[in-house]
Formats: C-alpha cells, sequence, structure tokens
C-alpha cells in the first residue's frame, strides 16, 4: 500500500513541481501508512527509481535520446542508459532516506507502553 501511495504522489508531482517534492511525498506516506523501517525504505526506493526511470523515458525518448547521450558522455559513461540507471537510484536513495525518516519520526511520537 505504501509503495502505491508513493508512487502516484511521486508521479502525479513530477510533471508540475520541482524534484525535491518526492522526498516530501514519501516522508508524508510513510509517516501516516509506514509499518516496518526496512518496508518504508524499499517502498519510497523502489517508488521513485520506478517513477523517476518511467518520467525520464518519457522525455528522452521522442528526441532519440541525443540529449541523455551527450550529458552521459560529459560524465564518461559508456551510454544513456546508465545516466538513466544512475538518476532512478540518486532518486530512490533521496524517496527511500525520506520515507525511513517519515517512519521513524513517527516511530518517536508513538505513546510507549
Amino acid at each position: 500500500m505504501l509503495f502505491l501511495i508513493i508512487l502516484i504522489l511521486s508521479f502525479a508531482s513530477g510533471f508540475f513541481l520541482p524534484w525535491w517534492v518526492v522526498a516530501i511525498a514519501a516522508f508524508s506516506a510513510a509517516f501516516f501508512a509506514g509499518k516496518t523501517p526496512g518496508q518504508a525504505f524499499w517502498s519510497g526506493f523502489s517508488a521513485v527509481f520506478i517513477v523517476w526511470i518511467v518520467l525520464a523515458l518519457f522525455k528522452s525518448i521522442p528526441n532519440n535520446h541525443i540529449m541523455a547521450t551527450k550529458v552521459a558522455q560529459l560524465f564518461h559513461l559508456p551510454g544513456w542508459w546508465l545516466l538513466l540507471l544512475i538518476t532512478g537510484i540518486i532518486g530512490g536513495l533521496v524517496s527511500g532516506l525520506a520515507a525511513l525518516s517519515g517512519l521513524l519520526l513517527q516511530k518517536a511520537f508513538e505513546k510507549q507502553e
């Protein structure tokens, strides 16, 4: 459930809002719907990893990956696909850590028994 919430919020915000909004979406979703730290991190990581790769492909496919290829050459990468993979990993780490932080904040506010 947490994965779908983060996926939908990130995809919807990816078209109109800045890149860092995925961190806010993952943080708030994990704060309200997170169960375990592992689930929160991997849900946030995988959802934004998928969303950022899909959004990058939406922008890269229409121009035959010309821009992505040139940026990959600037970083001495063998192809545009590796740039796409690195982009997904960076977004996934940002979102995964934000989701983990949201869950840990929720745990800090829980009533001690």
